[in-house]
Order: C-alpha cells, then sequence, then structure tokens
C-alpha cells in the first residue's frame, strides 16, 4: 500500500455503535427491572477510560447521530435504566449521573454492552463502584424509594392481598417472596390493567393483588336420593311375582344403559369424521398457500436482474475516482469514497479470500480480498475487523465497520478495485460494481 494518501488527519474512532442498545432482536424484547443497587461496579477511573475510547472523554457530546454523552447512551437505554430521573438525555446529564446509569446497565448486560472499548479500558463485572449522584427534581412516585413492602389482610368479604412495590422489585421475586399460586404469570394477569403490556416494567409505588378476589359460586348439593322402598311385600303377595318385577326393572335397565352407550359412541364417531374432514381440508389449503406463495418466489427470481456483487455500504459516494490533486501521491484519486458514520457495517463486494486484514499506514485500518476473477478489492480507513487473512468471504457479507483510522479528515470507507494487490494497479471501482449489477 502507498505510504501517502488523499487524508491527512488521523483521528480515532470515537463511537460504537453497537453498545448501549436495548437487547432482543429485534424487536420486542423485554428488559430487566434494574436493582437500585449493583453487585457490578466498576472505578470512575475505569469508566473515564470507556468514555475516551466511546467519546474521546467529551461527557456532553450530541452528534445527532442517536447515541449521547460520554458513554455513548441509547436514547432507549438512558431511559429503560433510569436515566430520565437525572435528565432527559445522557448528554446533558453531568459525568457522575451517566456513571451510575451506566453501572446499571454493567449490571443488567455485563461489559459487552461497551464490546471494544470495556476490554480497552479493562471494563469488568466487580470492583468498587463510584458514589452515585443526587438525582435532578423529578415527579416521584405515589410510593418513596425507601417504601417497604405492605400487604393488607384479606377480609371476610373477599378482599385480594396488597403488595406495595418498592424499587428493584420483580414479579418473579415478589410471586416467589409472597408464595402467589401460579407464580408470576398468575401474578401478572391478576395485575395486567396496572402493569401495561410489558411484565418487567414495573415502577415504585404500584399496587398488586397478590390473591385475585374469586367469586366463585358454591357448589349445589346433590338432591337427596329417595328413600329405598323396597321392603316386605304385603302379606300375601307370592314371591315368584316379586323375583318377575325386578327381573324386569334389571332388563329395563340394562337396555337404556345399552342404547345411551350406543349413542355416545355414534355421537364420538360423528366427531371424530368432522374432525378428520376439518383437518384434511386445512391441510389442503395449506399446501395451496404453500404451492402459490413458491411459485410467486420463483417468478419474483426470474424477474429479479441476476447480481453477482454486493456494495460495500449502503450509501452514494462522495469524492469520486480519479479527482485530481496534490494531495495524493499519483496525483488523483485511486478509489472511491462513501460517506457514512463510525461503525457503519462494511460488506465484502465479492466472494473471495481475505488477502490482509490490519493496519495499512495511511490507509489505517483495511481489508484486502481476492475474487475469483483475479481482481482486488480494498476497503480501509476502518475501525473494526470482522475477519482475518487466508478467511474466505461471501458477496455481501460483513467484514469490517467503518471509521476514520489512518490519514483521513472524517468518518468514511475509502474503497479501492485494483488488477493486483498492491497500490498502483487500480480501475474504476464504481465501474467494476455496475458491472455486477450493483445500482450505485
Amino acid at each position: 500500500m502507498a505510504v501517502r494518501g488523499r487524508h491527512r488527519r488521523r483521528q480515532q474512532s470515537r463511537f460504537n455503535r453497537a453498545s448501549l442498545t436495548v437487547t432482543a432482536g429485534g424487536a420486542g424484547l423485554a428488559l430487566p427491572l434494574v436493582a437500585a443497587g449493583t453487585a457490578d461496579a466498576a472505578s470512575a477511573d475505569t469508566w473515564a477510560k470507556v468514555a475516551a475510547c466511546e467519546s474521546s472523554g467529551d461527557w456532553s457530546v450530541n452528534t445527532g447521530n442517536g447515541y449521547y454523552g460520554g458513554l455513548q447512551f441509547k436514547q432507549s437505554t438512558w431511559e429503560a435504566y433510569g436515566g430520565s430521573a437525572y435528565a432527559g438525555r445522557a448528554d446533558l446529564a453531568t459525568k457522575d449521573q451517566q456513571i451510575a446509569v451506566a453501572e446499571k446497565v454493567l449490571d443488567g448486560q455485563g461489559p459487552g454492552a461497551w464490546p471494544a472499548c470495556s476490554q480497552k479500558a479493562g471494563l469488568t463485572r466487580g470492583g468498587p463502584a463510584p458514589v452515585a449522584p443526587e438525582a435532578a427534581p423529578a415527579p416521584r412516585p405515589a410510593t418513596s424509594q425507601a417504601a417497604t413492602p405492605t400487604t393488607t389482610p384479606q377480609s371476610k368479604a373477599g378482599t385480594a392481598e396488597m403488595y406495595t412495590v418498592v424499587r428493584g422489585d420483580t414479579l418473579s421475586q415478589i410471586a416467589d417472596d409472597q408464595r402467589v399460586k401460579g407464580g408470576w404469570q398468575r401474578l401478572y394477569q391478576a395485575n395486567r390493567a396496572q402493569v401495561g403490556a410489558d411484565p418487567d416494567l414495573i415502577v415504585p409505588g404500584q399496587r398488586l393483588q397478590l390473591k385475585p378476589g374469586d367469586t366463585a359460586t358454591p357448589q349445589s348439593r346433590p338432591a337427596p336420593k329417595a328413600k329405598d322402598r323396597t321392603g316386605p311385600e304385603p302379606t300375601g303377595k307370592p314371591a315368584a311375582e316379586k323375583a318377575a318385577d325386578t327381573a324386569r326393572a334389571k332388563a329395563v335397565a340394562a337396555k337404556k344403559a345399552a342404547e345411551a352407550k350406543k349413542a355416545a359412541e355414534a355421537k364420538k364417531a360423528e366427531e371424530g369424521r368432522k374432525a378428520a374432514a376439518a383437518k384434511k381440508a386445512e391441510q389442503a389449503a395449506a399446501a395451496k398457500k404453500a404451492e402459490a406463495a413458491r411459485k410467486a418466489e420463483q417468478a419474483k427470481k426470474a424477474a429479479a436482474p441476476r447480481t453477482t456483487l454486493s456494495s460495500p455500504v449502503d450509501a452514494g459516494p462522495s469524492t469520486p475516482y480519479r479527482a485530481s490533486g496534490a494531495s495524493w501521491s499519483k496525483g488523483y484519486h485511486t478509489g472511491v469514497d462513501f460517506p457514512v458514520p463510525t461503525g457503519t457495517s462494511v460488506k465484502a463486494a465479492a466472494s473471495g479470500t481475505v488477502v490482509s486484514a490490519g493496519w495499512g499506514g495511511s490507509y489505517g485500518y483495511q481489508v484486502v480480498i481476492k475474487h475469483a476473477d483475479g481482481k482486488y478489492s480494498q476497503y480501509a480507513h476502518l475501525s473494526a475487523l470482522t475477519v482475518r487473512g487466508g478467511q474466505s468471504v461471501q458477496a455481501g457479507q460483513r467484514i469490517a465497520r467503518s471509521g476514520s483510522t489512518g490519514n483521513s479528515t472524517g468518518p468514511h470507507l475509502h474503497f479501492e478495485v485494483r488488477t493486483g494487490p498492491g497500490f498502483g494497479s487500480d480501475i474504476d471501482p464504481l465501474a467494476y460494481l455496475r458491472g455486477g449489477g450493483v445500482k450505485v
């Protein structure tokens, strides 16, 4: 690689965009409730190192990228872990207040919430916790933080026992401590209107029913059996007649029992036939739907243009290929720049083998890949690498994250296509992408 490039100033990557998100997947995972104290704490010096890595130590930074403050909190994480008690956003809170919220994130998510900077700063679970700052004035819940669990005894009229939520409580913990039958699920169902859609988000001061009042109606008593009227026959009734009456009664009862059994079996058989027919119809409908979806997918694939390459980032180019100027050692720009924020996923333009992955001088952290057509692609000024030399990659596979390392004036991706692995064998990178079906 060349020892000179267009860019002059090396600037450390300021943000790790993968950190401090409220996990799930997406969409819809519940956060665990955060306890008042934390067993996993770090020293103020360690947090300062994390901030130096995340934001160059700027505790009031707000670049408009959705991450705020020295430790780069996402807004949803700041609110979920109690940051709103201090300020509306992390960049509006003090350093001590940001560290107090970070301690809760460390307790709930571990050092992985700052995947790169936690390793650099030596952030681990455990250690002395910094002094927690006082929160900014804000409306307080009806029950203070120091509230203790209380219960109101159930009255004879059937009133349910009540429990007042305190800081650090979870539905599971309350159900275990108060021995709620049916566990936290029963407790949540009984208090859904009070708790809301997310069972993990309960707040101090809420009043929960521990034993939902049952209004079961008393079971009716079975009617008393008729008194057995069988007794000594009146004097003079023949014993033979008595035996005949008994035999006839038994025969009638047996016939009725047989008819009832036959009717029940017929009903069961009919229900079975209806269920089998419904299941068969359902399976036929599902098969028909699956076949229609398969044909639609085939038609979609047939109509779609064949694309063999992938754009390295989801953004348009800025500085074009062969832009002239004395800033470049060859007198012109040997690649094309894509202006993207630090931490943006960088993908392989085509399938191939990684030739090198590491520091590249003025290019900063870079990845070079050799492709089956004999061409080489280069990705420069990266903030993080996710592949290594000798590794096989596929088109569109993430290989790194963009940044501003090396001689760079700001976050962007420098992308080159070459006929050889070394500097000076460049060709038009946009023409190469477009030739593979990429619209850029």
